[in-house]
Parts: structure tokens; sequence; C-alpha cells
């Protein structure tokens, strides 16, 4: 066990007698037996026993057959101490709440290990699912997959079992262990039936849902979050309600659907203020500063990113902080400041290393391998980029969905192979990435293998394919809103290019237009 705070435990006359407590709190200290912490804490100094000193406690209590009951009161403390914090994790007391826990680490860690240890089932599970969030939101998922998966092992009442399945099944997501997670997440789902908690329910529907959405599965993402908003609205949480609406407007983006994503995203970003829920501002400006970005308002998107990194580091939650030093190093990207967005990329990958979070850190790594290939770097490009095209093709095949990722790095690799003037390893890959991106049903994704596909052919000397393709790419770009920026167009102005100086001008352009009179899904 380790000391909890100071402030309880001796009693006269069955009262707390706190001045009792901070005599024998003084003695201790005097005799260097206790170690007090700094007074500026936030809820006030802190004291902990020195290892010797603990150990012998141990010893005597063990000796006096005490241990077992001490242990039990540790972590019944704990277990209440995690359930308090919890609803607050949700609100504006976050970061209080957030350091709070941190500083109660190592007691909570030994209040579980001590419950796994005695086989107390119910307990284990009242504290994991009281902590699960907590380890959300400081990107400990590596901890919690373990714990929900010890406290599951040792089992306890339906209810308890239900919600640690559905944290198991998308912490098991989150760090890339598992297969065939779909069946698992609905198995996680239909674990809640005949236990009578909607709310508990649709969260674990919603958090799957985020999930899933984490790593491009657009299907399970939809399906899952669509239940969870219907069921939040229901119940009348809006803390879900704000929650699966983020999820909404992620699974429009992915689909092209720029407006519909752009009014859930505001929607939940109100919500969001309104309960006072950084993190989930957070959330919400994560999808507005996206559409931005697609839409060439590079501004806008670049001061939510700075906004949300100063949210993150404030409440010191270090994943979230990484993916926003990647935003800002995509938007350095596409205002040509190759240097910052190195800079920024390399940052966001130290943070998500340190933080163990594969998806951050392949989100950095992808950031520079983009930075390389528009600075001419390919052979650094090619590493980056075919390093994680590997490990998403991996999730892929492990967990059985088509998987977003697969279709930007196969069009990166793509326009490598095509600037190296290998047509038919460009066509190849490009080819790939349209058969994927048709498999997500995203037209944005499936326009851009369509122009790689143009490239391929320009390489190829296929001039008037060339420019056929690219006017179908742009025609089906517009039927979605999502013409190419200025900052974005360099692949494609060059590709125009060189078919326009092979064909001239005026046969350019009737290819170009018999193109765009094509639509994208029979090119």
């Amino acid at each position: 066990m380790h000391p909890r705070r100071g402030g309880g435990g001796l009693r006269r006359g069955g009262r707390r007698a706190p001045d009792a407590v901070l005599d024998v709190l003084a003695r201790l200290v005097d005799r260097s037996l206790v170690v007090a912490g700094s007074p500026d804490d936030a809820d006030g100094p802190r004291y902990r026993l020195l290892e010797s000193v603990a150990a012998y406690g141990r010893e005597q209590l063990a000796a006096a057959g005490e241990l077992d009951t001490a242990q039990a009161r540790h972590q019944a403390h704990h277990t209440a101490l995690a359930e308090r914090a919890e609803p607050h994790l949700y609100g504006p007391d976050q970061r209080r709440w957030l350091l709070r826990l941190d500083a109660e680490s190592a007691n909570l860690r030994a209040a579980l290990d001590g419950a796994l240890a005695r086989g107390a089932g119910e307990g284990a599970l009242r504290l994991v699912n009281a902590m699960s969030w907590y380890w959300y939101l400081r990107g400990r998922h590596r901890e919690a997959h373990r714990a929900l998966g010890g406290a599951l092992a040792v089992g306890g009442p339906p209810a308890a079992v239900a919600r640690a399945g559905a944290w198991q099944a998308a912490f098991a997501m989150l760090v890339g262990d598992g297969s065939d997670l779909l069946r698992a997440s609905r198995a996680a789902v239909a674990g809640y039936d005949g236990v009578d908690a909607p709310r508990q329910r649709a969260r674990a529907e919603w958090f799957l849902a985020h999930a899933h959405l984490n790593f491009g599965d657009v299907p399970a993402g939809d399906e899952l979050s669509a239940t969870a908003l219907a069921a939040f609205r229901t119940v009348d949480d809006g803390w879900g309600i704000a929650a699966a609406l983020s999820s909404r407007a992620k699974v429009a983006m992915f689909r092209g659907e720029l407006a519909a994503a752009e009014h859930a995203a505001a929607d939940s970003r109100r919500r969001f203020v309104e309960l006072g829920d950084r993190w989930g501002r957070l959330l919400a400006d994560d999808m507005l500063a996206h559409h931005a970005e697609v839409t060439g308002d590079h501004a806008t998107a670049a001061r939510l990113h700075r906004e949300d990194l100063r949210i993150a580091e404030d409440l010191q939650l270090w994943t979230d902080a990484s993916y926003r030093l990647s935003g800002l190093g995509r938007i350095a990207l596409l205002t040509r400041d190759f240097a910052a967005g190195t800079e920024l990329h390399e940052r966001a990958l130290r943070l998500a290393t340190d933080q163990g979070n594969p998806f951050a850190a392949e989100y950095a790594r992808v950031g520079l391998g983009l930075g390389a290939r528009r600075q001419g770097d390919l052979d650094a490009a090619e590493e980056h980029l075919g390093a994680a095209l590997t490990r998403n093709r991996a999730l892929q095949a492990d967990y059985g969905v088509a998987y977003y990722g697969v279709t930007l790095l196969l069009a990166e690799l793509g326009f490598v192979a095509e600037l190296r003037g290998d047509a038919a390893r460009a066509t190849a890959l490009h080819g790939e990435a349209l058969a994927a991106a048709r498999g997500v049903g995203e037209p944005r994704a499936v326009a851009l293998a369509v122009e790689g596909l143009a490239g391929a052919a320009a390489v190829a000397g296929h001039h008037v394919r060339a420019a056929r393709l690219l006017g179908a790419a742009s025609a089906g770009r517009e039927a979605v809103g999502a013409a190419l920026p200025p900052a974005e167009r360099g692949d494609v102005d060059r590709i125009a290019a060189t078919a326009r100086a092979a064909l001239g001008a005026a046969a350019y352009a009737e290819a170009f237009t018999e193109g765009a009179a094509t639509r994208l899904e029979d090119v």
C-alpha cells in the first residue's frame, strides 16, 4: 500500500480528531519517518512514508493478522475516490480531478493489484470502470488494457462485467491488439443485454465508435455512433450527445459530406463549451480544423490547433498535444514552411512515443513523409510512408476492416513512384488506392487516387487519358464541395502541365472536359 494524504484516521468518541492527526504527523515528520510534500499543492501537502518504514509497517500488520483488513480498507477508500472523481472528468473540474488522480496513481494501482491478488472481483471491476476514462484522457491505453483484462479475468456482477468488457474492446483497438474487432465490439455491446443501464450502454457504444473512427473504420464507427446518439437523446445525456455529434462529424468528413461535418462539429463544440468540458472542445475542434484545412482556410485551421494545443498542455493531455502539433505541422506543409513542418512533426513524434501511442506516432511519421516528398527527398518519403503502409496493412488484416489510412499512404507512395518515372508501379499503387477509397466510400480519397492514375498515365505517355482522369477527379471533388485549394494543387498542376505540353492547350481542354462528364465511380 501507499500512504494517502493525511487528514483523518484517529478518532475521539467516534469522531475524527484532526488535531490529533496533525500532532502525530508532525512528530513523524520530525523523526524523519514521514516525508512532507509541498504546502503549495492544490489540495494541500501530501505525506509519504519512507519505503523502509512502509515495509516494516506491512510486516507488523501481517504479523498481527491485520494486513488483509488494512488492504481491503485501502482498496475501499481509493475505489470510492475514483468513483467520486469520475463524473468530474466530464466537466469544468476536469483539470483539478485529473491532477488529483495523478497524485494518487501509485495508491490506485496498489489498490487494484491488491484486489486482483485477493480475487475481489467486484471491487476490481468497480475500480477499473471508474478509472477507464481517466486512463484514456491521460493516454494510458496500455495500462487500461492490462487492468481491464485482469479485472475481467476475476469476474463479477453482470453490469460491471458488461461495462468493463466494452472498455476493454475499445482499448484493444487503441493499442493495436486484437483481431476481428468489429465482432468484438458487437459482443461488448451485447454484453449489456439484460442489464438495465441505458446510459452506460450508450456511452459504451459511443466509446467503441470513437475507437473505430480513430483508425478509420468508417462503417463500424457510423453504425455505433448513430445508435449511441439516438440513445443519448432518449436518456437526455448532454455530454453523450455532444460526444456523439463529434463522431457523426468525423463520419461525415470521411465521406466527404463537408457541410454536414461542419454543422455537427460546431453543434458539438457549442455543447461542450456550455458543459465546461475542455477535452470535449478539443474533440469537436479537431473536426472543425480539419474542415478548415480541406476547404483551404489554413489560418482558421492553424488558429484552432494553436488554441487547442494550449488547452491540451494545460490539462497535460500529451497524446492530444501530439495530434495538435501534427495538425500544425500539416498546415505548415500546406503553406510551404517545410522547416516548421518538420520541427512540429518531430515534436509530435517525441510526445507520442513517450506516451506509447502508436496511432499518434504514426500520424506524426506520416507527416514527416509528406514533408519529405514535397521537398523532393523521395528516399526519406518512401521510408516513412512505406513503414506506415506496412503497419496499416497489418491493421487491416488483423481487424478485418477497410482502413481509411491505407488510401492516403498508397496514393502518396504512388506519387513517389511517378516522380521517379516508374509508371507501372505508380499505376499499381494508385489502382490499389482507388479500390481502398471506394471500400471506405470517401469521394475525396477516390478523387486523389484518380489524380494519381492521371500522373501515372502522363509518365507512360498516355496524355489524353491523363487529361480525362484529371477532369473526372476535378468534377468529383466539386460535386462534394471539396475543390482542391491552391496550396494542395501541386501534384495536379504538375501532371496537367505535362499533359498540356504534350497535347496542346486546346486538345488538353477537350480531353479534360470529356473526363469531367464521367462519373468517378465509372473511372
